[in-house]
This record gives structure tokens, C-alpha cells and sequence, in this order.
């Protein structure tokens, strides 16, 4: 059985007319009707009731249809990933990553992601986790890092590390003379608020509503003003273990209970990879991140 032959049944199947046919598929009619009867002889059977006004479909032909129209589905498919994968030599990839995740964690990860995709055009888009969720699942972005609680069943993860969440202080701080940082001991303090921050996701997680009053100094979204400002003593700031980035800044581990998070590798479950998805899925699955290994 050839292609020709399935695109030809499947033009008469659609119009119900040989002669149409024959100008869909841009072929001459006694061409078509040649591909036609070949496949009628290689399935056995007569495939259309040729009458004069009227060609429909024997009952082979409504048998063998589905296959058909399965066959060319998976040649479309087919050609589609060649393409794909000929455009790897200039492949373009949007990457969502929460923006808690430290940079420091994704510099050997590029440096192994440029030596397998060396022309790869990586757009990066920093937001909060639920911002990239939504972003995910109307595809505004291909692929994404994150570290939630939990995530939809439309989504496919791959658990990369894990990682402390701690408080982070200034030198001097009496934070400084302790293992570990109860959540009670942060009654009072002042507190530097991460805005969109999905530590409190992780907390109510295991089940507590409120953790601690602390006395709310300053907000923002932006990750380097809350270090800033906790490196100029304004206040103290709960961070994931990798996150601070600023020399100087000193943390704890969270203690009481201890809370910790998974930064994973997200996509959206069914939807096809493009080749270079498909790349960065294997380098980061291979690559050998810092921290706690799962």
C-alpha cells in the first residue's frame, strides 16, 4: 500500500466524486482511478459503488476507513516532527521559571543545555508560580521550572531537587546564634514580605493556617530588593535554602515544622514535544543539580 493511494481513497471518500478527487489531490482522474483499483485488488474488495450520479462507500470501504484516516494522521505526524527536527538548527524554546528559583541553580544547566542545543534561541519568562501555571496551560510558554505544593493533572512533572526553606538575616542578628529557626521565634520580628511568595502554599500544605505575626516592613515582588534589604538589616525574610544570592546574607533552616520544597520540571501532559522541548527534558534530566537529590 502506498500513500498516494490512501490520499487518493480518502479524497473520493470525502467528496464522493472521482472526478473532484482527482482536482483535490491535483492528479488526472484516470490516474486516481488507477491508484483506486489497485488498492481495491491488494484489500480484496471493491472500496466505492461507482454508479453515475452517485459513489458511496462499500461496506470494505467504511471498514477500512478509520485505518486509513489513522495512516495519514501518523504521516502528517511524521513529516511534522522532520520538520521539527531541521529546525534544531536554529530552534527557539520559551522557558518559564519561578521567580524564587536561584539563578546560580540554572548556570551549569545552561552551560550542559548550550552544548546540545549550541543556536538554541531560549526566551526566559520570570513570575510568580501561578502566573507560569496559567501561562503553561494557554501556551504562552513551552516548558516550565517550578517548586508548588501540587499541581493540576493536566500537567506532567519531573522532580529535579529539593530544598530547605530557611529565614534569612543579617550579620549580627540574634537568629545568628541558632541552629535552627523555630516558626514561633518569628512572633514580632521584622519581616521582609515576598510578594506572590508560595511558602504559604507550602505551609497550609501540611495543614497549618497560620504560622507566625511578624511585623511586615516592606513588600515586593522583586527577589533582589527583599535580599537587599535584609543585607542592610531591615529585616529578616524566609527563603528557599538556594535562593540568597547577595554575599553576607546569613540564614537558618526553618525548623517547627520544617518546610522544604521540590523544584520540578513542568509540561503540559499530551501536548507533543517539539525537538527541542524534547532536548531540554533530557539534559535537565540527566544534569546532576546542586542540592538534595531525589
Amino acid at each position: 500500500m502506498e500513500m498516494h493511494q490512501v490520499r487518493y481513497f480518502l479524497a473520493v471518500s470525502e467528496t464522493l466524486n472521482f472526478t473532484r478527487a482527482a482536482e483535490q489531490c491535483h492528479v488526472a482522474q484516470p490516474s486516481l482511478t488507477s491508484a483506486i483499483k489497485k488498492l481495491e485488488a491488494r484489500l480484496g474488495g471493491e472500496l466505492f459503488h461507482r454508479e453515475r450520479n452517485r459513489t458511496h462507500l462499500t461496506e470494505l470501504g467504511r471498514l477500512v476507513l478509520p485505518h486509513m484516516e489513522r495512516i495519514s494522521e501518523a504521516a502528517a505526524a511524521a513529516e511534522a516532527d522532520a520538520a521539527g527536527f531541521r529546525t534544531l538548527e536554529n530552534p527557539t524554546l520559551h522557558l518559564g521559571v519561578m521567580s524564587t528559583i536561584a539563578a546560580r541553580q540554572m548556570i551549569d544547566f545552561v552551560a550542559a543545555l548550550n552544548k546540545t542545543l549550541p543556536n538554541l534561541n531560549l526566551t526566559i519568562r520570570e513570575a510568580a508560580g501561578k502566573s507560569l501555571v496559567k501561562d503553561l496551560l494557554e501556551g504562552d510558554i513551552d516548558i516550565a521550572l517550578l517548586a508548588l505544593p501540587g499541581f493540576p493533572d493536566a500537567f506532567h512533572t519531573t522532580s529535579l531537587y529539593s530544598e530547605r526553606y530557611t529565614v534569612a538575616f543579617a550579620s549580627g542578628h540574634r537568629f545568628e546564634m541558632l541552629n535552627e529557626v523555630p516558626v514561633t521565634e518569628l512572633n514580632g520580628e521584622d519581616y521582609l514580605v515576598r510578594l506572590h511568595c508560595e511558602f504559604t502554599d507550602h505551609f497550609e500544605a501540611l495543614g497549618i493556617k497560620e504560622g507566625f505575626e511578624a511585623n511586615v516592613r516592606y513588600s515586593t515582588e522583586r527577589e533582589d530588593w527583599i535580599q537587599a534589604m535584609v543585607l542592610a538589616g531591615v529585616g529578616c525574610s524566609i527563603m528557599p535554602e538556594f535562593g540568597p544570592q547577595m554575599p553576607g546574607i546569613m540564614t537558618r533552616p526553618v525548623t517547627a515544622p520544617a518546610v522544604s520544597r521540590t523544584v520540578s520540571l513542568v509540561t503540559v501532559a499530551g501536548r507533543r514535544y517539539t525537538p527541542a522541548i524534547d532536548a531540554f527534558v533530557r539534559v535537565a534530566r540527566r544534569h546532576d543539580w546542586p542540592g538534595q537529590r531525589l
